[in-house]
């Protein structure tokens, strides 16, 4: 950015903050970096269902977790240059590296899905049903932080819920899969869902700073 276009942009930001508009460009771009998440997902859930190679969705996943990383760049930078944010900064950090955790998980299980290359990712399929399901929550609660906050709370909730969901999924999978005999196929499976249940505890951990927020601004 020139240096003559620094302080344009820097009178439209606070221009934006007399207006009361920063608040919806803080959401929006909080939004967006979920969006970016959430396509990761779609992709880990469309290889776990045999759709896409784990080859092909590596690739794709190593563009999606840039455009991730550029929406979470995005915030970063915008928070810098705003004066009012619709909550606390320092639940915006937080909230943004618990959803930008979640991109990483989901990075790593797609990437060790194709380096142990086990006969099948059918087990995988609830438990990124409910990633999945915890994201379109999440989306939810932040769009609802200035039209309707006082359901944030809920909607984060079901975030949270989505969460636990995969843990109990990933249980359930254990158990059919330490059911037969033990190979070096199990191990593998096992390690991946491990990770998964790495993605459902960020996924909470995203939904409680959320919740958190809330729970500041509302005193």
């Amino acid at each position: 950015m020139s240096a003559a276009v620094r302080p344009v942009r820097r009178i439209r930001l606070v221009w934006d903050d007399l207006r009361g508009r920063s608040g919806d460009r803080v959401v929006g771009q909080v939004a967006r970096q979920i969006r970016a998440v959430r396509d990761g997902a779609e992709l880990a859930r469309e290889m776990a269902a045999g759709r896409v190679p784990s080859g092909e969705a590596r690739a794709r996943m190593t563009e999606i977790e840039h455009a991730g990383d550029a929406e979470r760049a995005a915030l970063a930078a915008m928070l810098r240059g705003v004066l009012a944010t619709p909550i606390d900064r320092e639940d915006l950090y937080r909230l943004s590296r618990s959803v930008d955790d979640v991109l990483d998980n989901l990075r790593d299980f797609v990437r060790e899905a194709d380096l142990f290359g086990p006969p099948g990712l059918g087990f995988a399929v609830p438990p990124l049903d409910a990633v999945l399901e915890g994201l379109t929550s999440l989306d939810t609660a932040v769009r609802m932080v200035l039209a309707e906050p006082a359901a944030v709370t809920v909607a984060a909730l079901g975030a949270r819920k989505a969460g636990n969901r995969v843990r109990e999924t990933r249980q359930a999978a254990l158990t059919r899969l330490f059911a037969g005999p033990l190979d070096i196929d199990v191990l593998r499976r096992r390690e991946l869902l491990d990770r998964l249940d790495a993605v459902g505890r960020r996924l909470g951990e995203a939904a409680d700073a959320l919740s958190d927020a809330m729970l500041k601004r509302s005193h």
